[in-house]
């Protein structure tokens, strides 16, 4: 017979049954946000008074392209499952389901726009 405490029998249930997977995903997201934004914010910064010229050239690098899809991927990533719990936090029954759809929606929709304006602009 397997002996269990209520502490292991507790871990990984919660409310939702995934609460530490989803606040380790949020600090570590944050972490690399916090390292890739700075330098994106650079980049785009010095393109920012440029001519249109200016900025392809920019970026048609591979460097400032690959970082600006990592900020837009992971930065809305990361936008959607903090607005998600927020909404989980403060919302319930179908209000709470009808936001968290409408949040998905919008960061999957940003993130595609976003992409396709950087891949016409990249390629």
């Amino acid at each position: 017979m397997r002996f269990l405490t209520d502490r292991k029998r507790a871990v990984g249930r919660g409310a939702a049954g995934s609460g530490a997977e989803h606040h380790w995903y949020m600090i570590v997201s944050a972490v690399g946000l916090a390292v890739i934004v700075p330098i994106f914010i650079y980049i785009f910064g010095s393109t920012l008074g440029g001519s249109y010229e200016e900025v392809v050239a920019t970026f048609s690098r591979p460097v400032p392209a690959i970082l600006t899809a990592l900020v837009l991927i992971f930065g809305m990533q990361h936008f959607s499952k903090g607005a998600q719990m927020m909404i989980e936090d403060y919302t319930r029954k179908s209000t709470r389901k009808i936001l968290i759809i409408s949040v998905i929606i919008l960061s999957y929709g940003l993130t595609a726009f976003g992409l396709f304006a950087l891949a016409k602009l990249a390629l």
